[in-house]
């Protein structure tokens, strides 16, 4: 899809609003359009729901599909042969596993866009990384499931990688040592899932009567939430337990699913979610209805990014709400809105659960 590239091109936080509005809606209809036209399993299902190949829809009358989806059924849009990874939802041993099929083209482009997204939080350059898990070993190297997928992409933005667990999951306090010593004086990149990284650099390093300092870390972190929530830790309260125990202040929570690997949302200054210009927002209640500002309902994602497989528009099995634009004062102009965990006795998410 050509327009990738052309959009690439620009910032990507910073679309005037109904110029952002008349891209994706431009470029969600020719998505759609591709999958029903590549895809046969794609096809029967919006075949059962009416559309019509020849007609332009508005962004909230597209049809889309329920993320359960992809654990029932192998939807892709390229023959088999163009197929270079895979990536699956790290579900439990009871749940099925989504499986995601991503041609080069499509692998290229998740990065690319991945890249412009990290770039606003890490700038161009590549940082001193601390990835707060343990090195997995033995790996496929062309299927993934949504814990390395993740651990992989954001490694590609930093260097000098430096695992803090061992292979029994205890803090490598020799390694985190070295690692500190070395970077003391530089910006450096910490990547880890938020339930590990309340576990480790909050929770352990609380028995520790050492001082550790980690102000010049930017930190990302998303999923864990369901964990976080039993323990009854808000983002606020994960917020001020790392500065006051570590010092750190520079804090991005993300939010994404591996069925629309490389569009993640990254949350603002203000505690809100920010769609890119590759990404948009609805939510919508239990009959399907749009919500507006303030009202909770299921989370619908879109992205521009998949084409090899028909994941552009779908329906979660996330709780959440839009944000008024009003109520946030950051430049960063892309829909906002907030997540509050899954559907009540909703199918768990492995990757939520890490």
């Amino acid at each position: 899809m050509q327009f990738i590239n052309q959009l690439l091109k620009d910032d990507f936080f910073f679309k005037e609003k109904k110029i952002k509005k008349s891209l994706i809606y431009k470029n969600l209809n020719l998505l759609t359009n591709h999958h029903f036209r590549y895809s046969k399993e794609y096809k029967k299902i919006l075949t059962l729901l009416g559309y019509k190949p020849n007609k332009t829809y508005e962004i909230d009358k597209l049809p889309f599909i329920p993320v359960r989806l992809f654990k029932n059924h192998d939807l892709l849009s390229i023959k088999k042969e163009k197929i270079v990874k895979i990536l699956n939802s790290s579900g439990t041993t009871s749940n099925q596993k989504s499986k995601i099929f991503l041609d080069k083209e499509n692998a290229t482009n998740q990065f690319k866009v991945l890249q412009k997204i990290m770039n606003q939080i890490l700038g161009q350059d590549r940082l001193p990384m601390l990835i707060v898990d343990k090195r997995n070993i033995g790996q496929n190297r062309n299927i993934f499931n949504a814990k390395i997928a993740a651990i992989n992409g954001f490694s590609l933005f930093g260097k000098d990688h430096t695992y803090l667990l061992d292979k029994n999951d205890q803090i490598d306090y020799k390694i985190l040592n070295q690692f500190l010593e070395k970077n003391y004086n530089k910006t450096f990149f910490i990547f880890g899932f938020t339930s590990l990284i309340y576990e480790n650099l909050i929770k352990k390093f609380l028995k520790k009567k050492i001082k550790y300092d980690f102000s010049n870390g930017i930190l990302l972190h998303g999923g864990g939430w369901k964990k976080m929530e039993n323990l009854k830790i808000s983002n606020q309260v994960f917020k001020k337990k790392l500065r006051e125990k570590i010092n750190l202040t520079n804090i991005h929570n993300y939010y994404g699913l591996v069925e629309q690997a490389g569009s993640i949302f990254i949350e603002c200054k203000c505690g809100f979610f920010v769609a890119s210009d590759f990404s948009e927002v609805l939510v919508r209640d239990k009959n399907f209805i749009s919500l507006k500002y303030g009202k909770k309902g299921f989370l619908q994602l879109m992205s521009l990014l998949p084409t090899s497989y028909p994941g552009q528009n779908i329906l979660t099995e996330d709780v959440g709400e839009l944000v008024d634009e009003n109520m946030c004062s950051c430049n960063m102009r892309g829909t906002k809105f907030k997540v509050h965990g899954r559907v009540t006795k909703a199918e768990i998410r492995g990757c939520s659960d890490i």
